[in-house]
């Protein structure tokens, strides 16, 4: 592959490649901007006394310059084009929206003036008005805009069309009519002690919180739950955006601030200290409103390279430090996938993302990878935290490889570069992203990737982790090892005695937090962890494996964090795969031989287990062929899955964090029980969980028909190192014993943003040290955010 400016594909992956690259790019912008020029090659000099506001204007204003070269780089200005134009064409809905809908329309007339109006006559006169084939928000958007040019002349349609846009934002027949598009949705007000809307119900003996059926969404197996939203949507976000950096307030990336520099925290008691990478919001935001959508990226890809692995449904810190706090904040995170895939959806849209993350002329700290060191550092675990480290280790020119307990899985040597022993091969150049991609209900797991493979769920797209695992098993100093566990498989001593400088600790949570109740390891019982590594780590979600993960109706789930919200959803949708498995194959078994045959050698409780599943999977069946099938019900009727809770739901870290992913999980099916805390499971005469016995704060005793028991109630960080080597490991309290550079023990801060991040844990005498992490550090534990800002 042959690309623009002279440059051949494989100068894209060497550091002399990408220095004369760089120095094409500075000289095309000289010849198109010296004023920008020469702002760029001043500020490249002095990139940290450069004022922040000024830092922030230079980055959008070389987006623009940035875009056209890679355009020209990969000779896609076609298509580069078209994706800019789909952004244009689409531009009139935000302007309209903003200088119309919200500050007149809604303004003018309040929901008791519009419950009169009749929609549909309104809708007729206007589409009567309008030109051309467009939808009818854009059509409204276009025409709106033009008739303001002349307001007296077209002063009786405006009055109509603010008549229509007040009746689509006030009334409930308003609402749904425009429920999927953006014109007429205006903020809503937040009111902290209730984000999420629910109802209470009586139910199995137990008050539990719901939504209504009506709002219930259909979920059918384990493929991607969420795409993340259109460009239309994601435009809305970013034009929503009042891109704070001009204020220099951009608290979504830094935080809100108290007087004395501490961060805020919300009234929830949320500390709202911001993105933990300081991501560009903003400048992204900007960038993507004004059409520049490879500039946007590149906006991201400054502080957070591997944004493939943040995004929608992954992180919202930055969401709860908006400055809007007393509405709906911006949706960041669905932005910011939105920017990059519609990269990622150009010819060569990956190639261009993994060229930002090596040279990115934005970054003016690093705008290049620096020159080899020859300092070898070994990093155990690949998951969040050990990618991310991977690829800045890199980037400061270290040799680096990476180990992890799982099995990687090899890619095809075309695309990784390398064999499946590990030997660097030639790779090909990537045109079309879409052959990297795999339905989730298919998809192979590599093993890559660590809680992004095994414990975040299906909301969100696990192909990006092959996105990500290109971008730094393809680097020549990089060396990928699966099937090595740090302290068993691989020692402290025998790591210094390969000849590594550094050994860098990335290995997450690991051990769960065990609740204290009669009867908590009876069979049907287990950590909500174990169970969500069990489904997706064995390939038991997929129709065709036969790995044995038995999950009976009804399930509680026990705790009120995100992995307890994460269990509960997986566990419902799992039962019906599970059972429409075990029907297909008890069929085919007695197709090949008899009934009585395959029952043989069942006992009595599988027989007992055997019939529930078949009647349920018959019952699924028949629901499923109906015109409008609603699996859910049958579910609820089972049983479904609860939730509870010891204390309130506004209490709950998933609520206060996240409250978006409890109002996915109740949309889903989930029911909350909350100010319940479990005593003891009752079991039946073959000792299988059958009910569970929770106690209220006043000491009631209610029971609970469960089957299924998951206990979600933390972890804690994988340490199991200090008790293998305590020569080299010390402990403080659950995690690591960090120290400064000088080597005296030191108190980490319970901040992801520390004044002075101490990430050091042992040091040897001739200088070589051993840091920690992620998860497995005090400052970095909670996220993925958290644990990619650790690094």
């Amino acid at each position: 592959m042959r690309l623009g400016f002279n440059t051949a594909f494989e100068q894209l992956y060497s550091r002399d490649g990408l220095v004369a690259l760089d120095q094409a790019f500075v000289t095309e912008l000289a010849t198109r901007d010296v004023a920008l020029h020469n702002r760029f090659v001043a500020a490249r000099s002095r990139p940290a006394t450069l004022p922040e506001k000024e830092h922030a204007q230079l980055i959008i204003d070389l987006g623009a310059h940035l875009e056209d070269f890679i355009a020209e780089l990969f000779n896609i200005r076609v298509e580069v084009t078209a994706l800019k134009e789909r952004h244009s064409t689409l531009s009139p809905l935000y302007s309209c929206k903003r200088l119309f809908v919200q500050r007149k329309a809604a303004k003018s007339l309040n929901a008791e003036q519009t419950a009169g109006l009749d929609g549909n006559a309104l809708e007729a006169k206007l589409k009567s008005c309008f030109v051309g084939n467009d939808s009818f928000e854009l059509a409204f958007a276009r025409s709106v805009i033009h008739w303001l040019d002349a307001p007296e002349t077209n002063a009786e349609i405006l009055q109509i069309a603010t008549e229509y846009a007040a009746w689509a934002v006030h009334t409930k027949e308003g609402q749904a009519r425009h429920a999927k598009g953006i014109l007429f949705k205006i903020p809503r007000k937040l009111d902290p002690q209730h984000l999420v809307a629910v109802e209470t119900e009586l139910r199995d003996g137990v008050t539990v919180l719901k939504i209504p059926h009506s709002h219930r969404r259909t979920r059918v197996g384990f493929g991607l739950t969420d795409d993340g939203g259109t460009l239309t949507k994601t435009l809305d976000e970013a034009n929503y955006c009042i891109w704070c950096h001009n204020q220099e307030k951009d608290s979504c990336a830094k935080g809100l601030k108290e007087k004395d520099g501490s961060f805020r925290k919300s009234s929830l008691g949320t500390t709202l200290a911001g993105c933990p990478l300081e991501e560009r919001i903003s400048e992204m935001n900007f960038l993507k409103s004004e059409g520049i959508p490879i500039g946007a990226l590149a906006a991201v890809v400054i502080d957070n390279p591997m944004c493939a692995g943040t995004g929608h449904r992954i992180c919202n810190d930055c969401m709860k430090s908006c400055i809007y706090q007393k509405q709906e904040p911006v949706n960041i995170p669905q932005a910011e996938t939105r920017t990059l895939r519609d990269v990622l959806e150009l010819p060569y849209g990956f190639e261009i993302y993994s060229l930002l993350t090596r040279w990115n002329p934005l970054n003016l700290h690093r705008p290049l990878p620096k020159a080899e060191t020859g300092s070898r550092v070994l990093i155990a675990g690949l998951g969040p935290a050990g990618y991310t480290l991977a690829h800045h280790l890199l980037n400061d020119g270290h040799i680096v490889v990476g180990v992890d307990g799982l099995k990687i899985e090899p890619l095809p040597q075309e695309l990784s570069g390398v064999t499946a022993l590990g030997e660097p091969v030639p790779f090909k150049p990537i045109r079309d992203c879409g052959t990297l991609l795999e339905h989730l209900d298919e998809r192979v797991l590599a093993g890559f990737g660590g809680v992004a493979e095994y414990g975040i769920t299906v909301r969100w797209d696990k192909n990006f982790l092959k996105i990500i695992r290109l971008l730094i098993e393809r680097r020549c100093n990089f060396t990928m090892i699966g099937g090595v566990r740090m302290g068993g498989t691989i020692t402290i001593e025998s790591a210094w005695k390969m000849g590594f400088d550094h050994i860098a600790l990335c290995m997450g949570a690991g051990a769960p937090t065990i609740i204290t109740m009669e009867n908590g390891f009876a069979r049907g019982v287990r950590a909500a962890s174990d169970f969500l590594m069990a489904l997706q780590l064995t390939g038991a979600a997929k129709t065709d494996s036969i790995a044995n993960l038995q999950l009976r109706l009804p399930i509680v789930v026990i705790g009120g964090g995100l992995t307890a919200i994460d269990t509960a959803t997986e566990a419902l949708a799992y039962y019906p795969v599970q059972v429409e498995k075990f029907l297909a194959r008890y069929e085919v078994l007695c197709s090949l031989s008899s009934e009585s045959a395959v029952r043989a050698g069942w006992s009595e409780e599988e027989q007992e287990i055997a019939e529930e599943f078949l009647s349920h999977a018959k019952a699924i069946r028949e629901e499923r062929e109906k015109s409008t099938p609603d699996v859910g019900r049958l579910l609820d009727s089972w049983g479904g899955v609860k939730m509870v809770y010891r204390k309130r739901l506004i209490d709950a870290p998933s609520y206060r964090l996240n409250h978006e992913e409890v109002e996915k999980a109740l949309e889903e099916g989930i029911f909350i029980a909350e100010m319940l805390e479990p005593v003891r499971v009752e079991v039946d005469r073959w000792g299988h969980a059958k009910t569970i016995h929770l106690k209220n704060p006043q000491g009631k005793i209610t029971t609970l028909a469960a089957r299924g028991i998951l206990i979600a109630a933390g972890t804690n960080p994988n340490t199991v190192l200090a008790r293998e080597d305590p020569t080299h490991v010390t402990l403080h309290g659950k995690y690591f014993q960090a120290m400064n550079e000088a080597g005296t023990f030191v108190t980490p801060e319970s901040s992801a943003k520390p004044k002075v991040p101490h990430v050091l844990m042992s040091f040897e005498p001739d200088g070589r040290a051993i840091s920690f992490f992620g998860d497995l550090h005090p400052s970095f534990a909670g996220n993925v955010v958290k644990a990619m800002g650790s690094a």
